[in-house]
């Protein structure tokens, strides 16, 4: 039976900015040589969802290490997700955007799940009779 592949392949996950300040860059390099879809974090809150068609390590030091650009000031933590296919790269960009609220403008390409009328008005009528009884 022959494998499907792999929409991600390898993650990086929770790397501190600096390591684009270590003599060692060129092992993070190697690392990040795909293709993919990163986050930017403050802290442990996801800030930022960026997509790259070219090198992971290339756009995100971009971030890190050019004082002018748009995000500098406002991370301390990435993590990385390599996509070689670049048909997926808008479909996991839009779930990463999606599932975290951050400072990116992008709307995700993913057709939304409304919440049923019944459920909307049936946690209205919880959130009522909750309030009722804080009174």
């Amino acid at each position: 039976m022959k494998k499907k592949p792999k929409v991600v392949i390898a993650a990086a996950q929770m790397w501190p900015r600096l390591v684009f300040d270590f003599e060692g860059k060129a092992t993070v390099k190697e690392c990040l040589r795909l293709p993919g879809m990163y986050v930017l974090f403050r802290n442990d809150e996801a800030y930022y969802v960026g997509k790259t068609k070219n090198k992971l390590f290339t756009r995100i030091r971009a971030h890190a290490c050019r004082t002018s650009d748009r995000y500098y000031h406002f991370w301390n933590y990435f993590s990385a997700f390599v996509v070689p296919d670049a048909k997926h790269r808008d479909e996991v960009e839009g779930i990463l955007i999606a599932t975290n609220p951050t400072a990116n403008s992008a709307v995700p390409k993913i057709k939304k799940i409304k919440l049923p009328r019944i459920v909307t008005a049936h946690m209205k009528k919880i959130r009522q009779q909750s309030a009722a009884m804080d009174e």
